[in-house]
């Protein structure tokens, strides 16, 4: 009888774990790590003005995020220089976006590297985070 109870309990539990967006856990363990190094709290406000800010690179050129991914980030982007398809970045439209802590840091490396020729900040990409996972 205890066994039969056990499973519409466990059934709710595995339904309601998979609403909840896959980038969550990733986001909130990047977010706590870049925290210890940070001077402020985060703010949606800061990341979409970073996100837009334009750059002047050593190689002279102007760039933004939204230069390869848009301002619309539920839309899908294309690379300045290559031309390749970028998938959109808002979470809300693409799940995979922000899943996984290991391409994450990765793509924060790359892009800020040739957006600022530098790499973020703990603040930027705390930042950063608060506007893309509230899209």
């Amino acid at each position: 009888m205890t066994h039969a109870l056990l499973k519409p309990t466990t059934l709710a539990l595995a339904l309601f774990s998979a609403s909840l967006p896959l980038y969550a856990d990733a986001v909130t363990d990047l977010q706590a790590k870049y925290a210890v190094d940070s001077t402020q709290a985060f703010s949606t406000e800061t990341g979409q003005k970073l996100w837009n800010k334009r750059y002047q690179n050593k190689d002279g050129k102007e760039r933004s995020c939204a230069s390869c991914h848009g301002d619309k980030l539920t839309l899908t982007g294309k690379h300045a220089k290559t031309g390749k398809l970028i998938k959109p970045m808002a979470p809300s439209v693409n799940p995979q976006r922000l899943s996984s802590i290991k391409k994450i840091e990765k793509w924060f490396k790359r892009n800020c590297k040739w957006t600022l020729g530098r790499e973020c900040t703990a603040q930027e990409k705390g930042h950063m985070l608060s506007y893309l996972t509230n899209l």
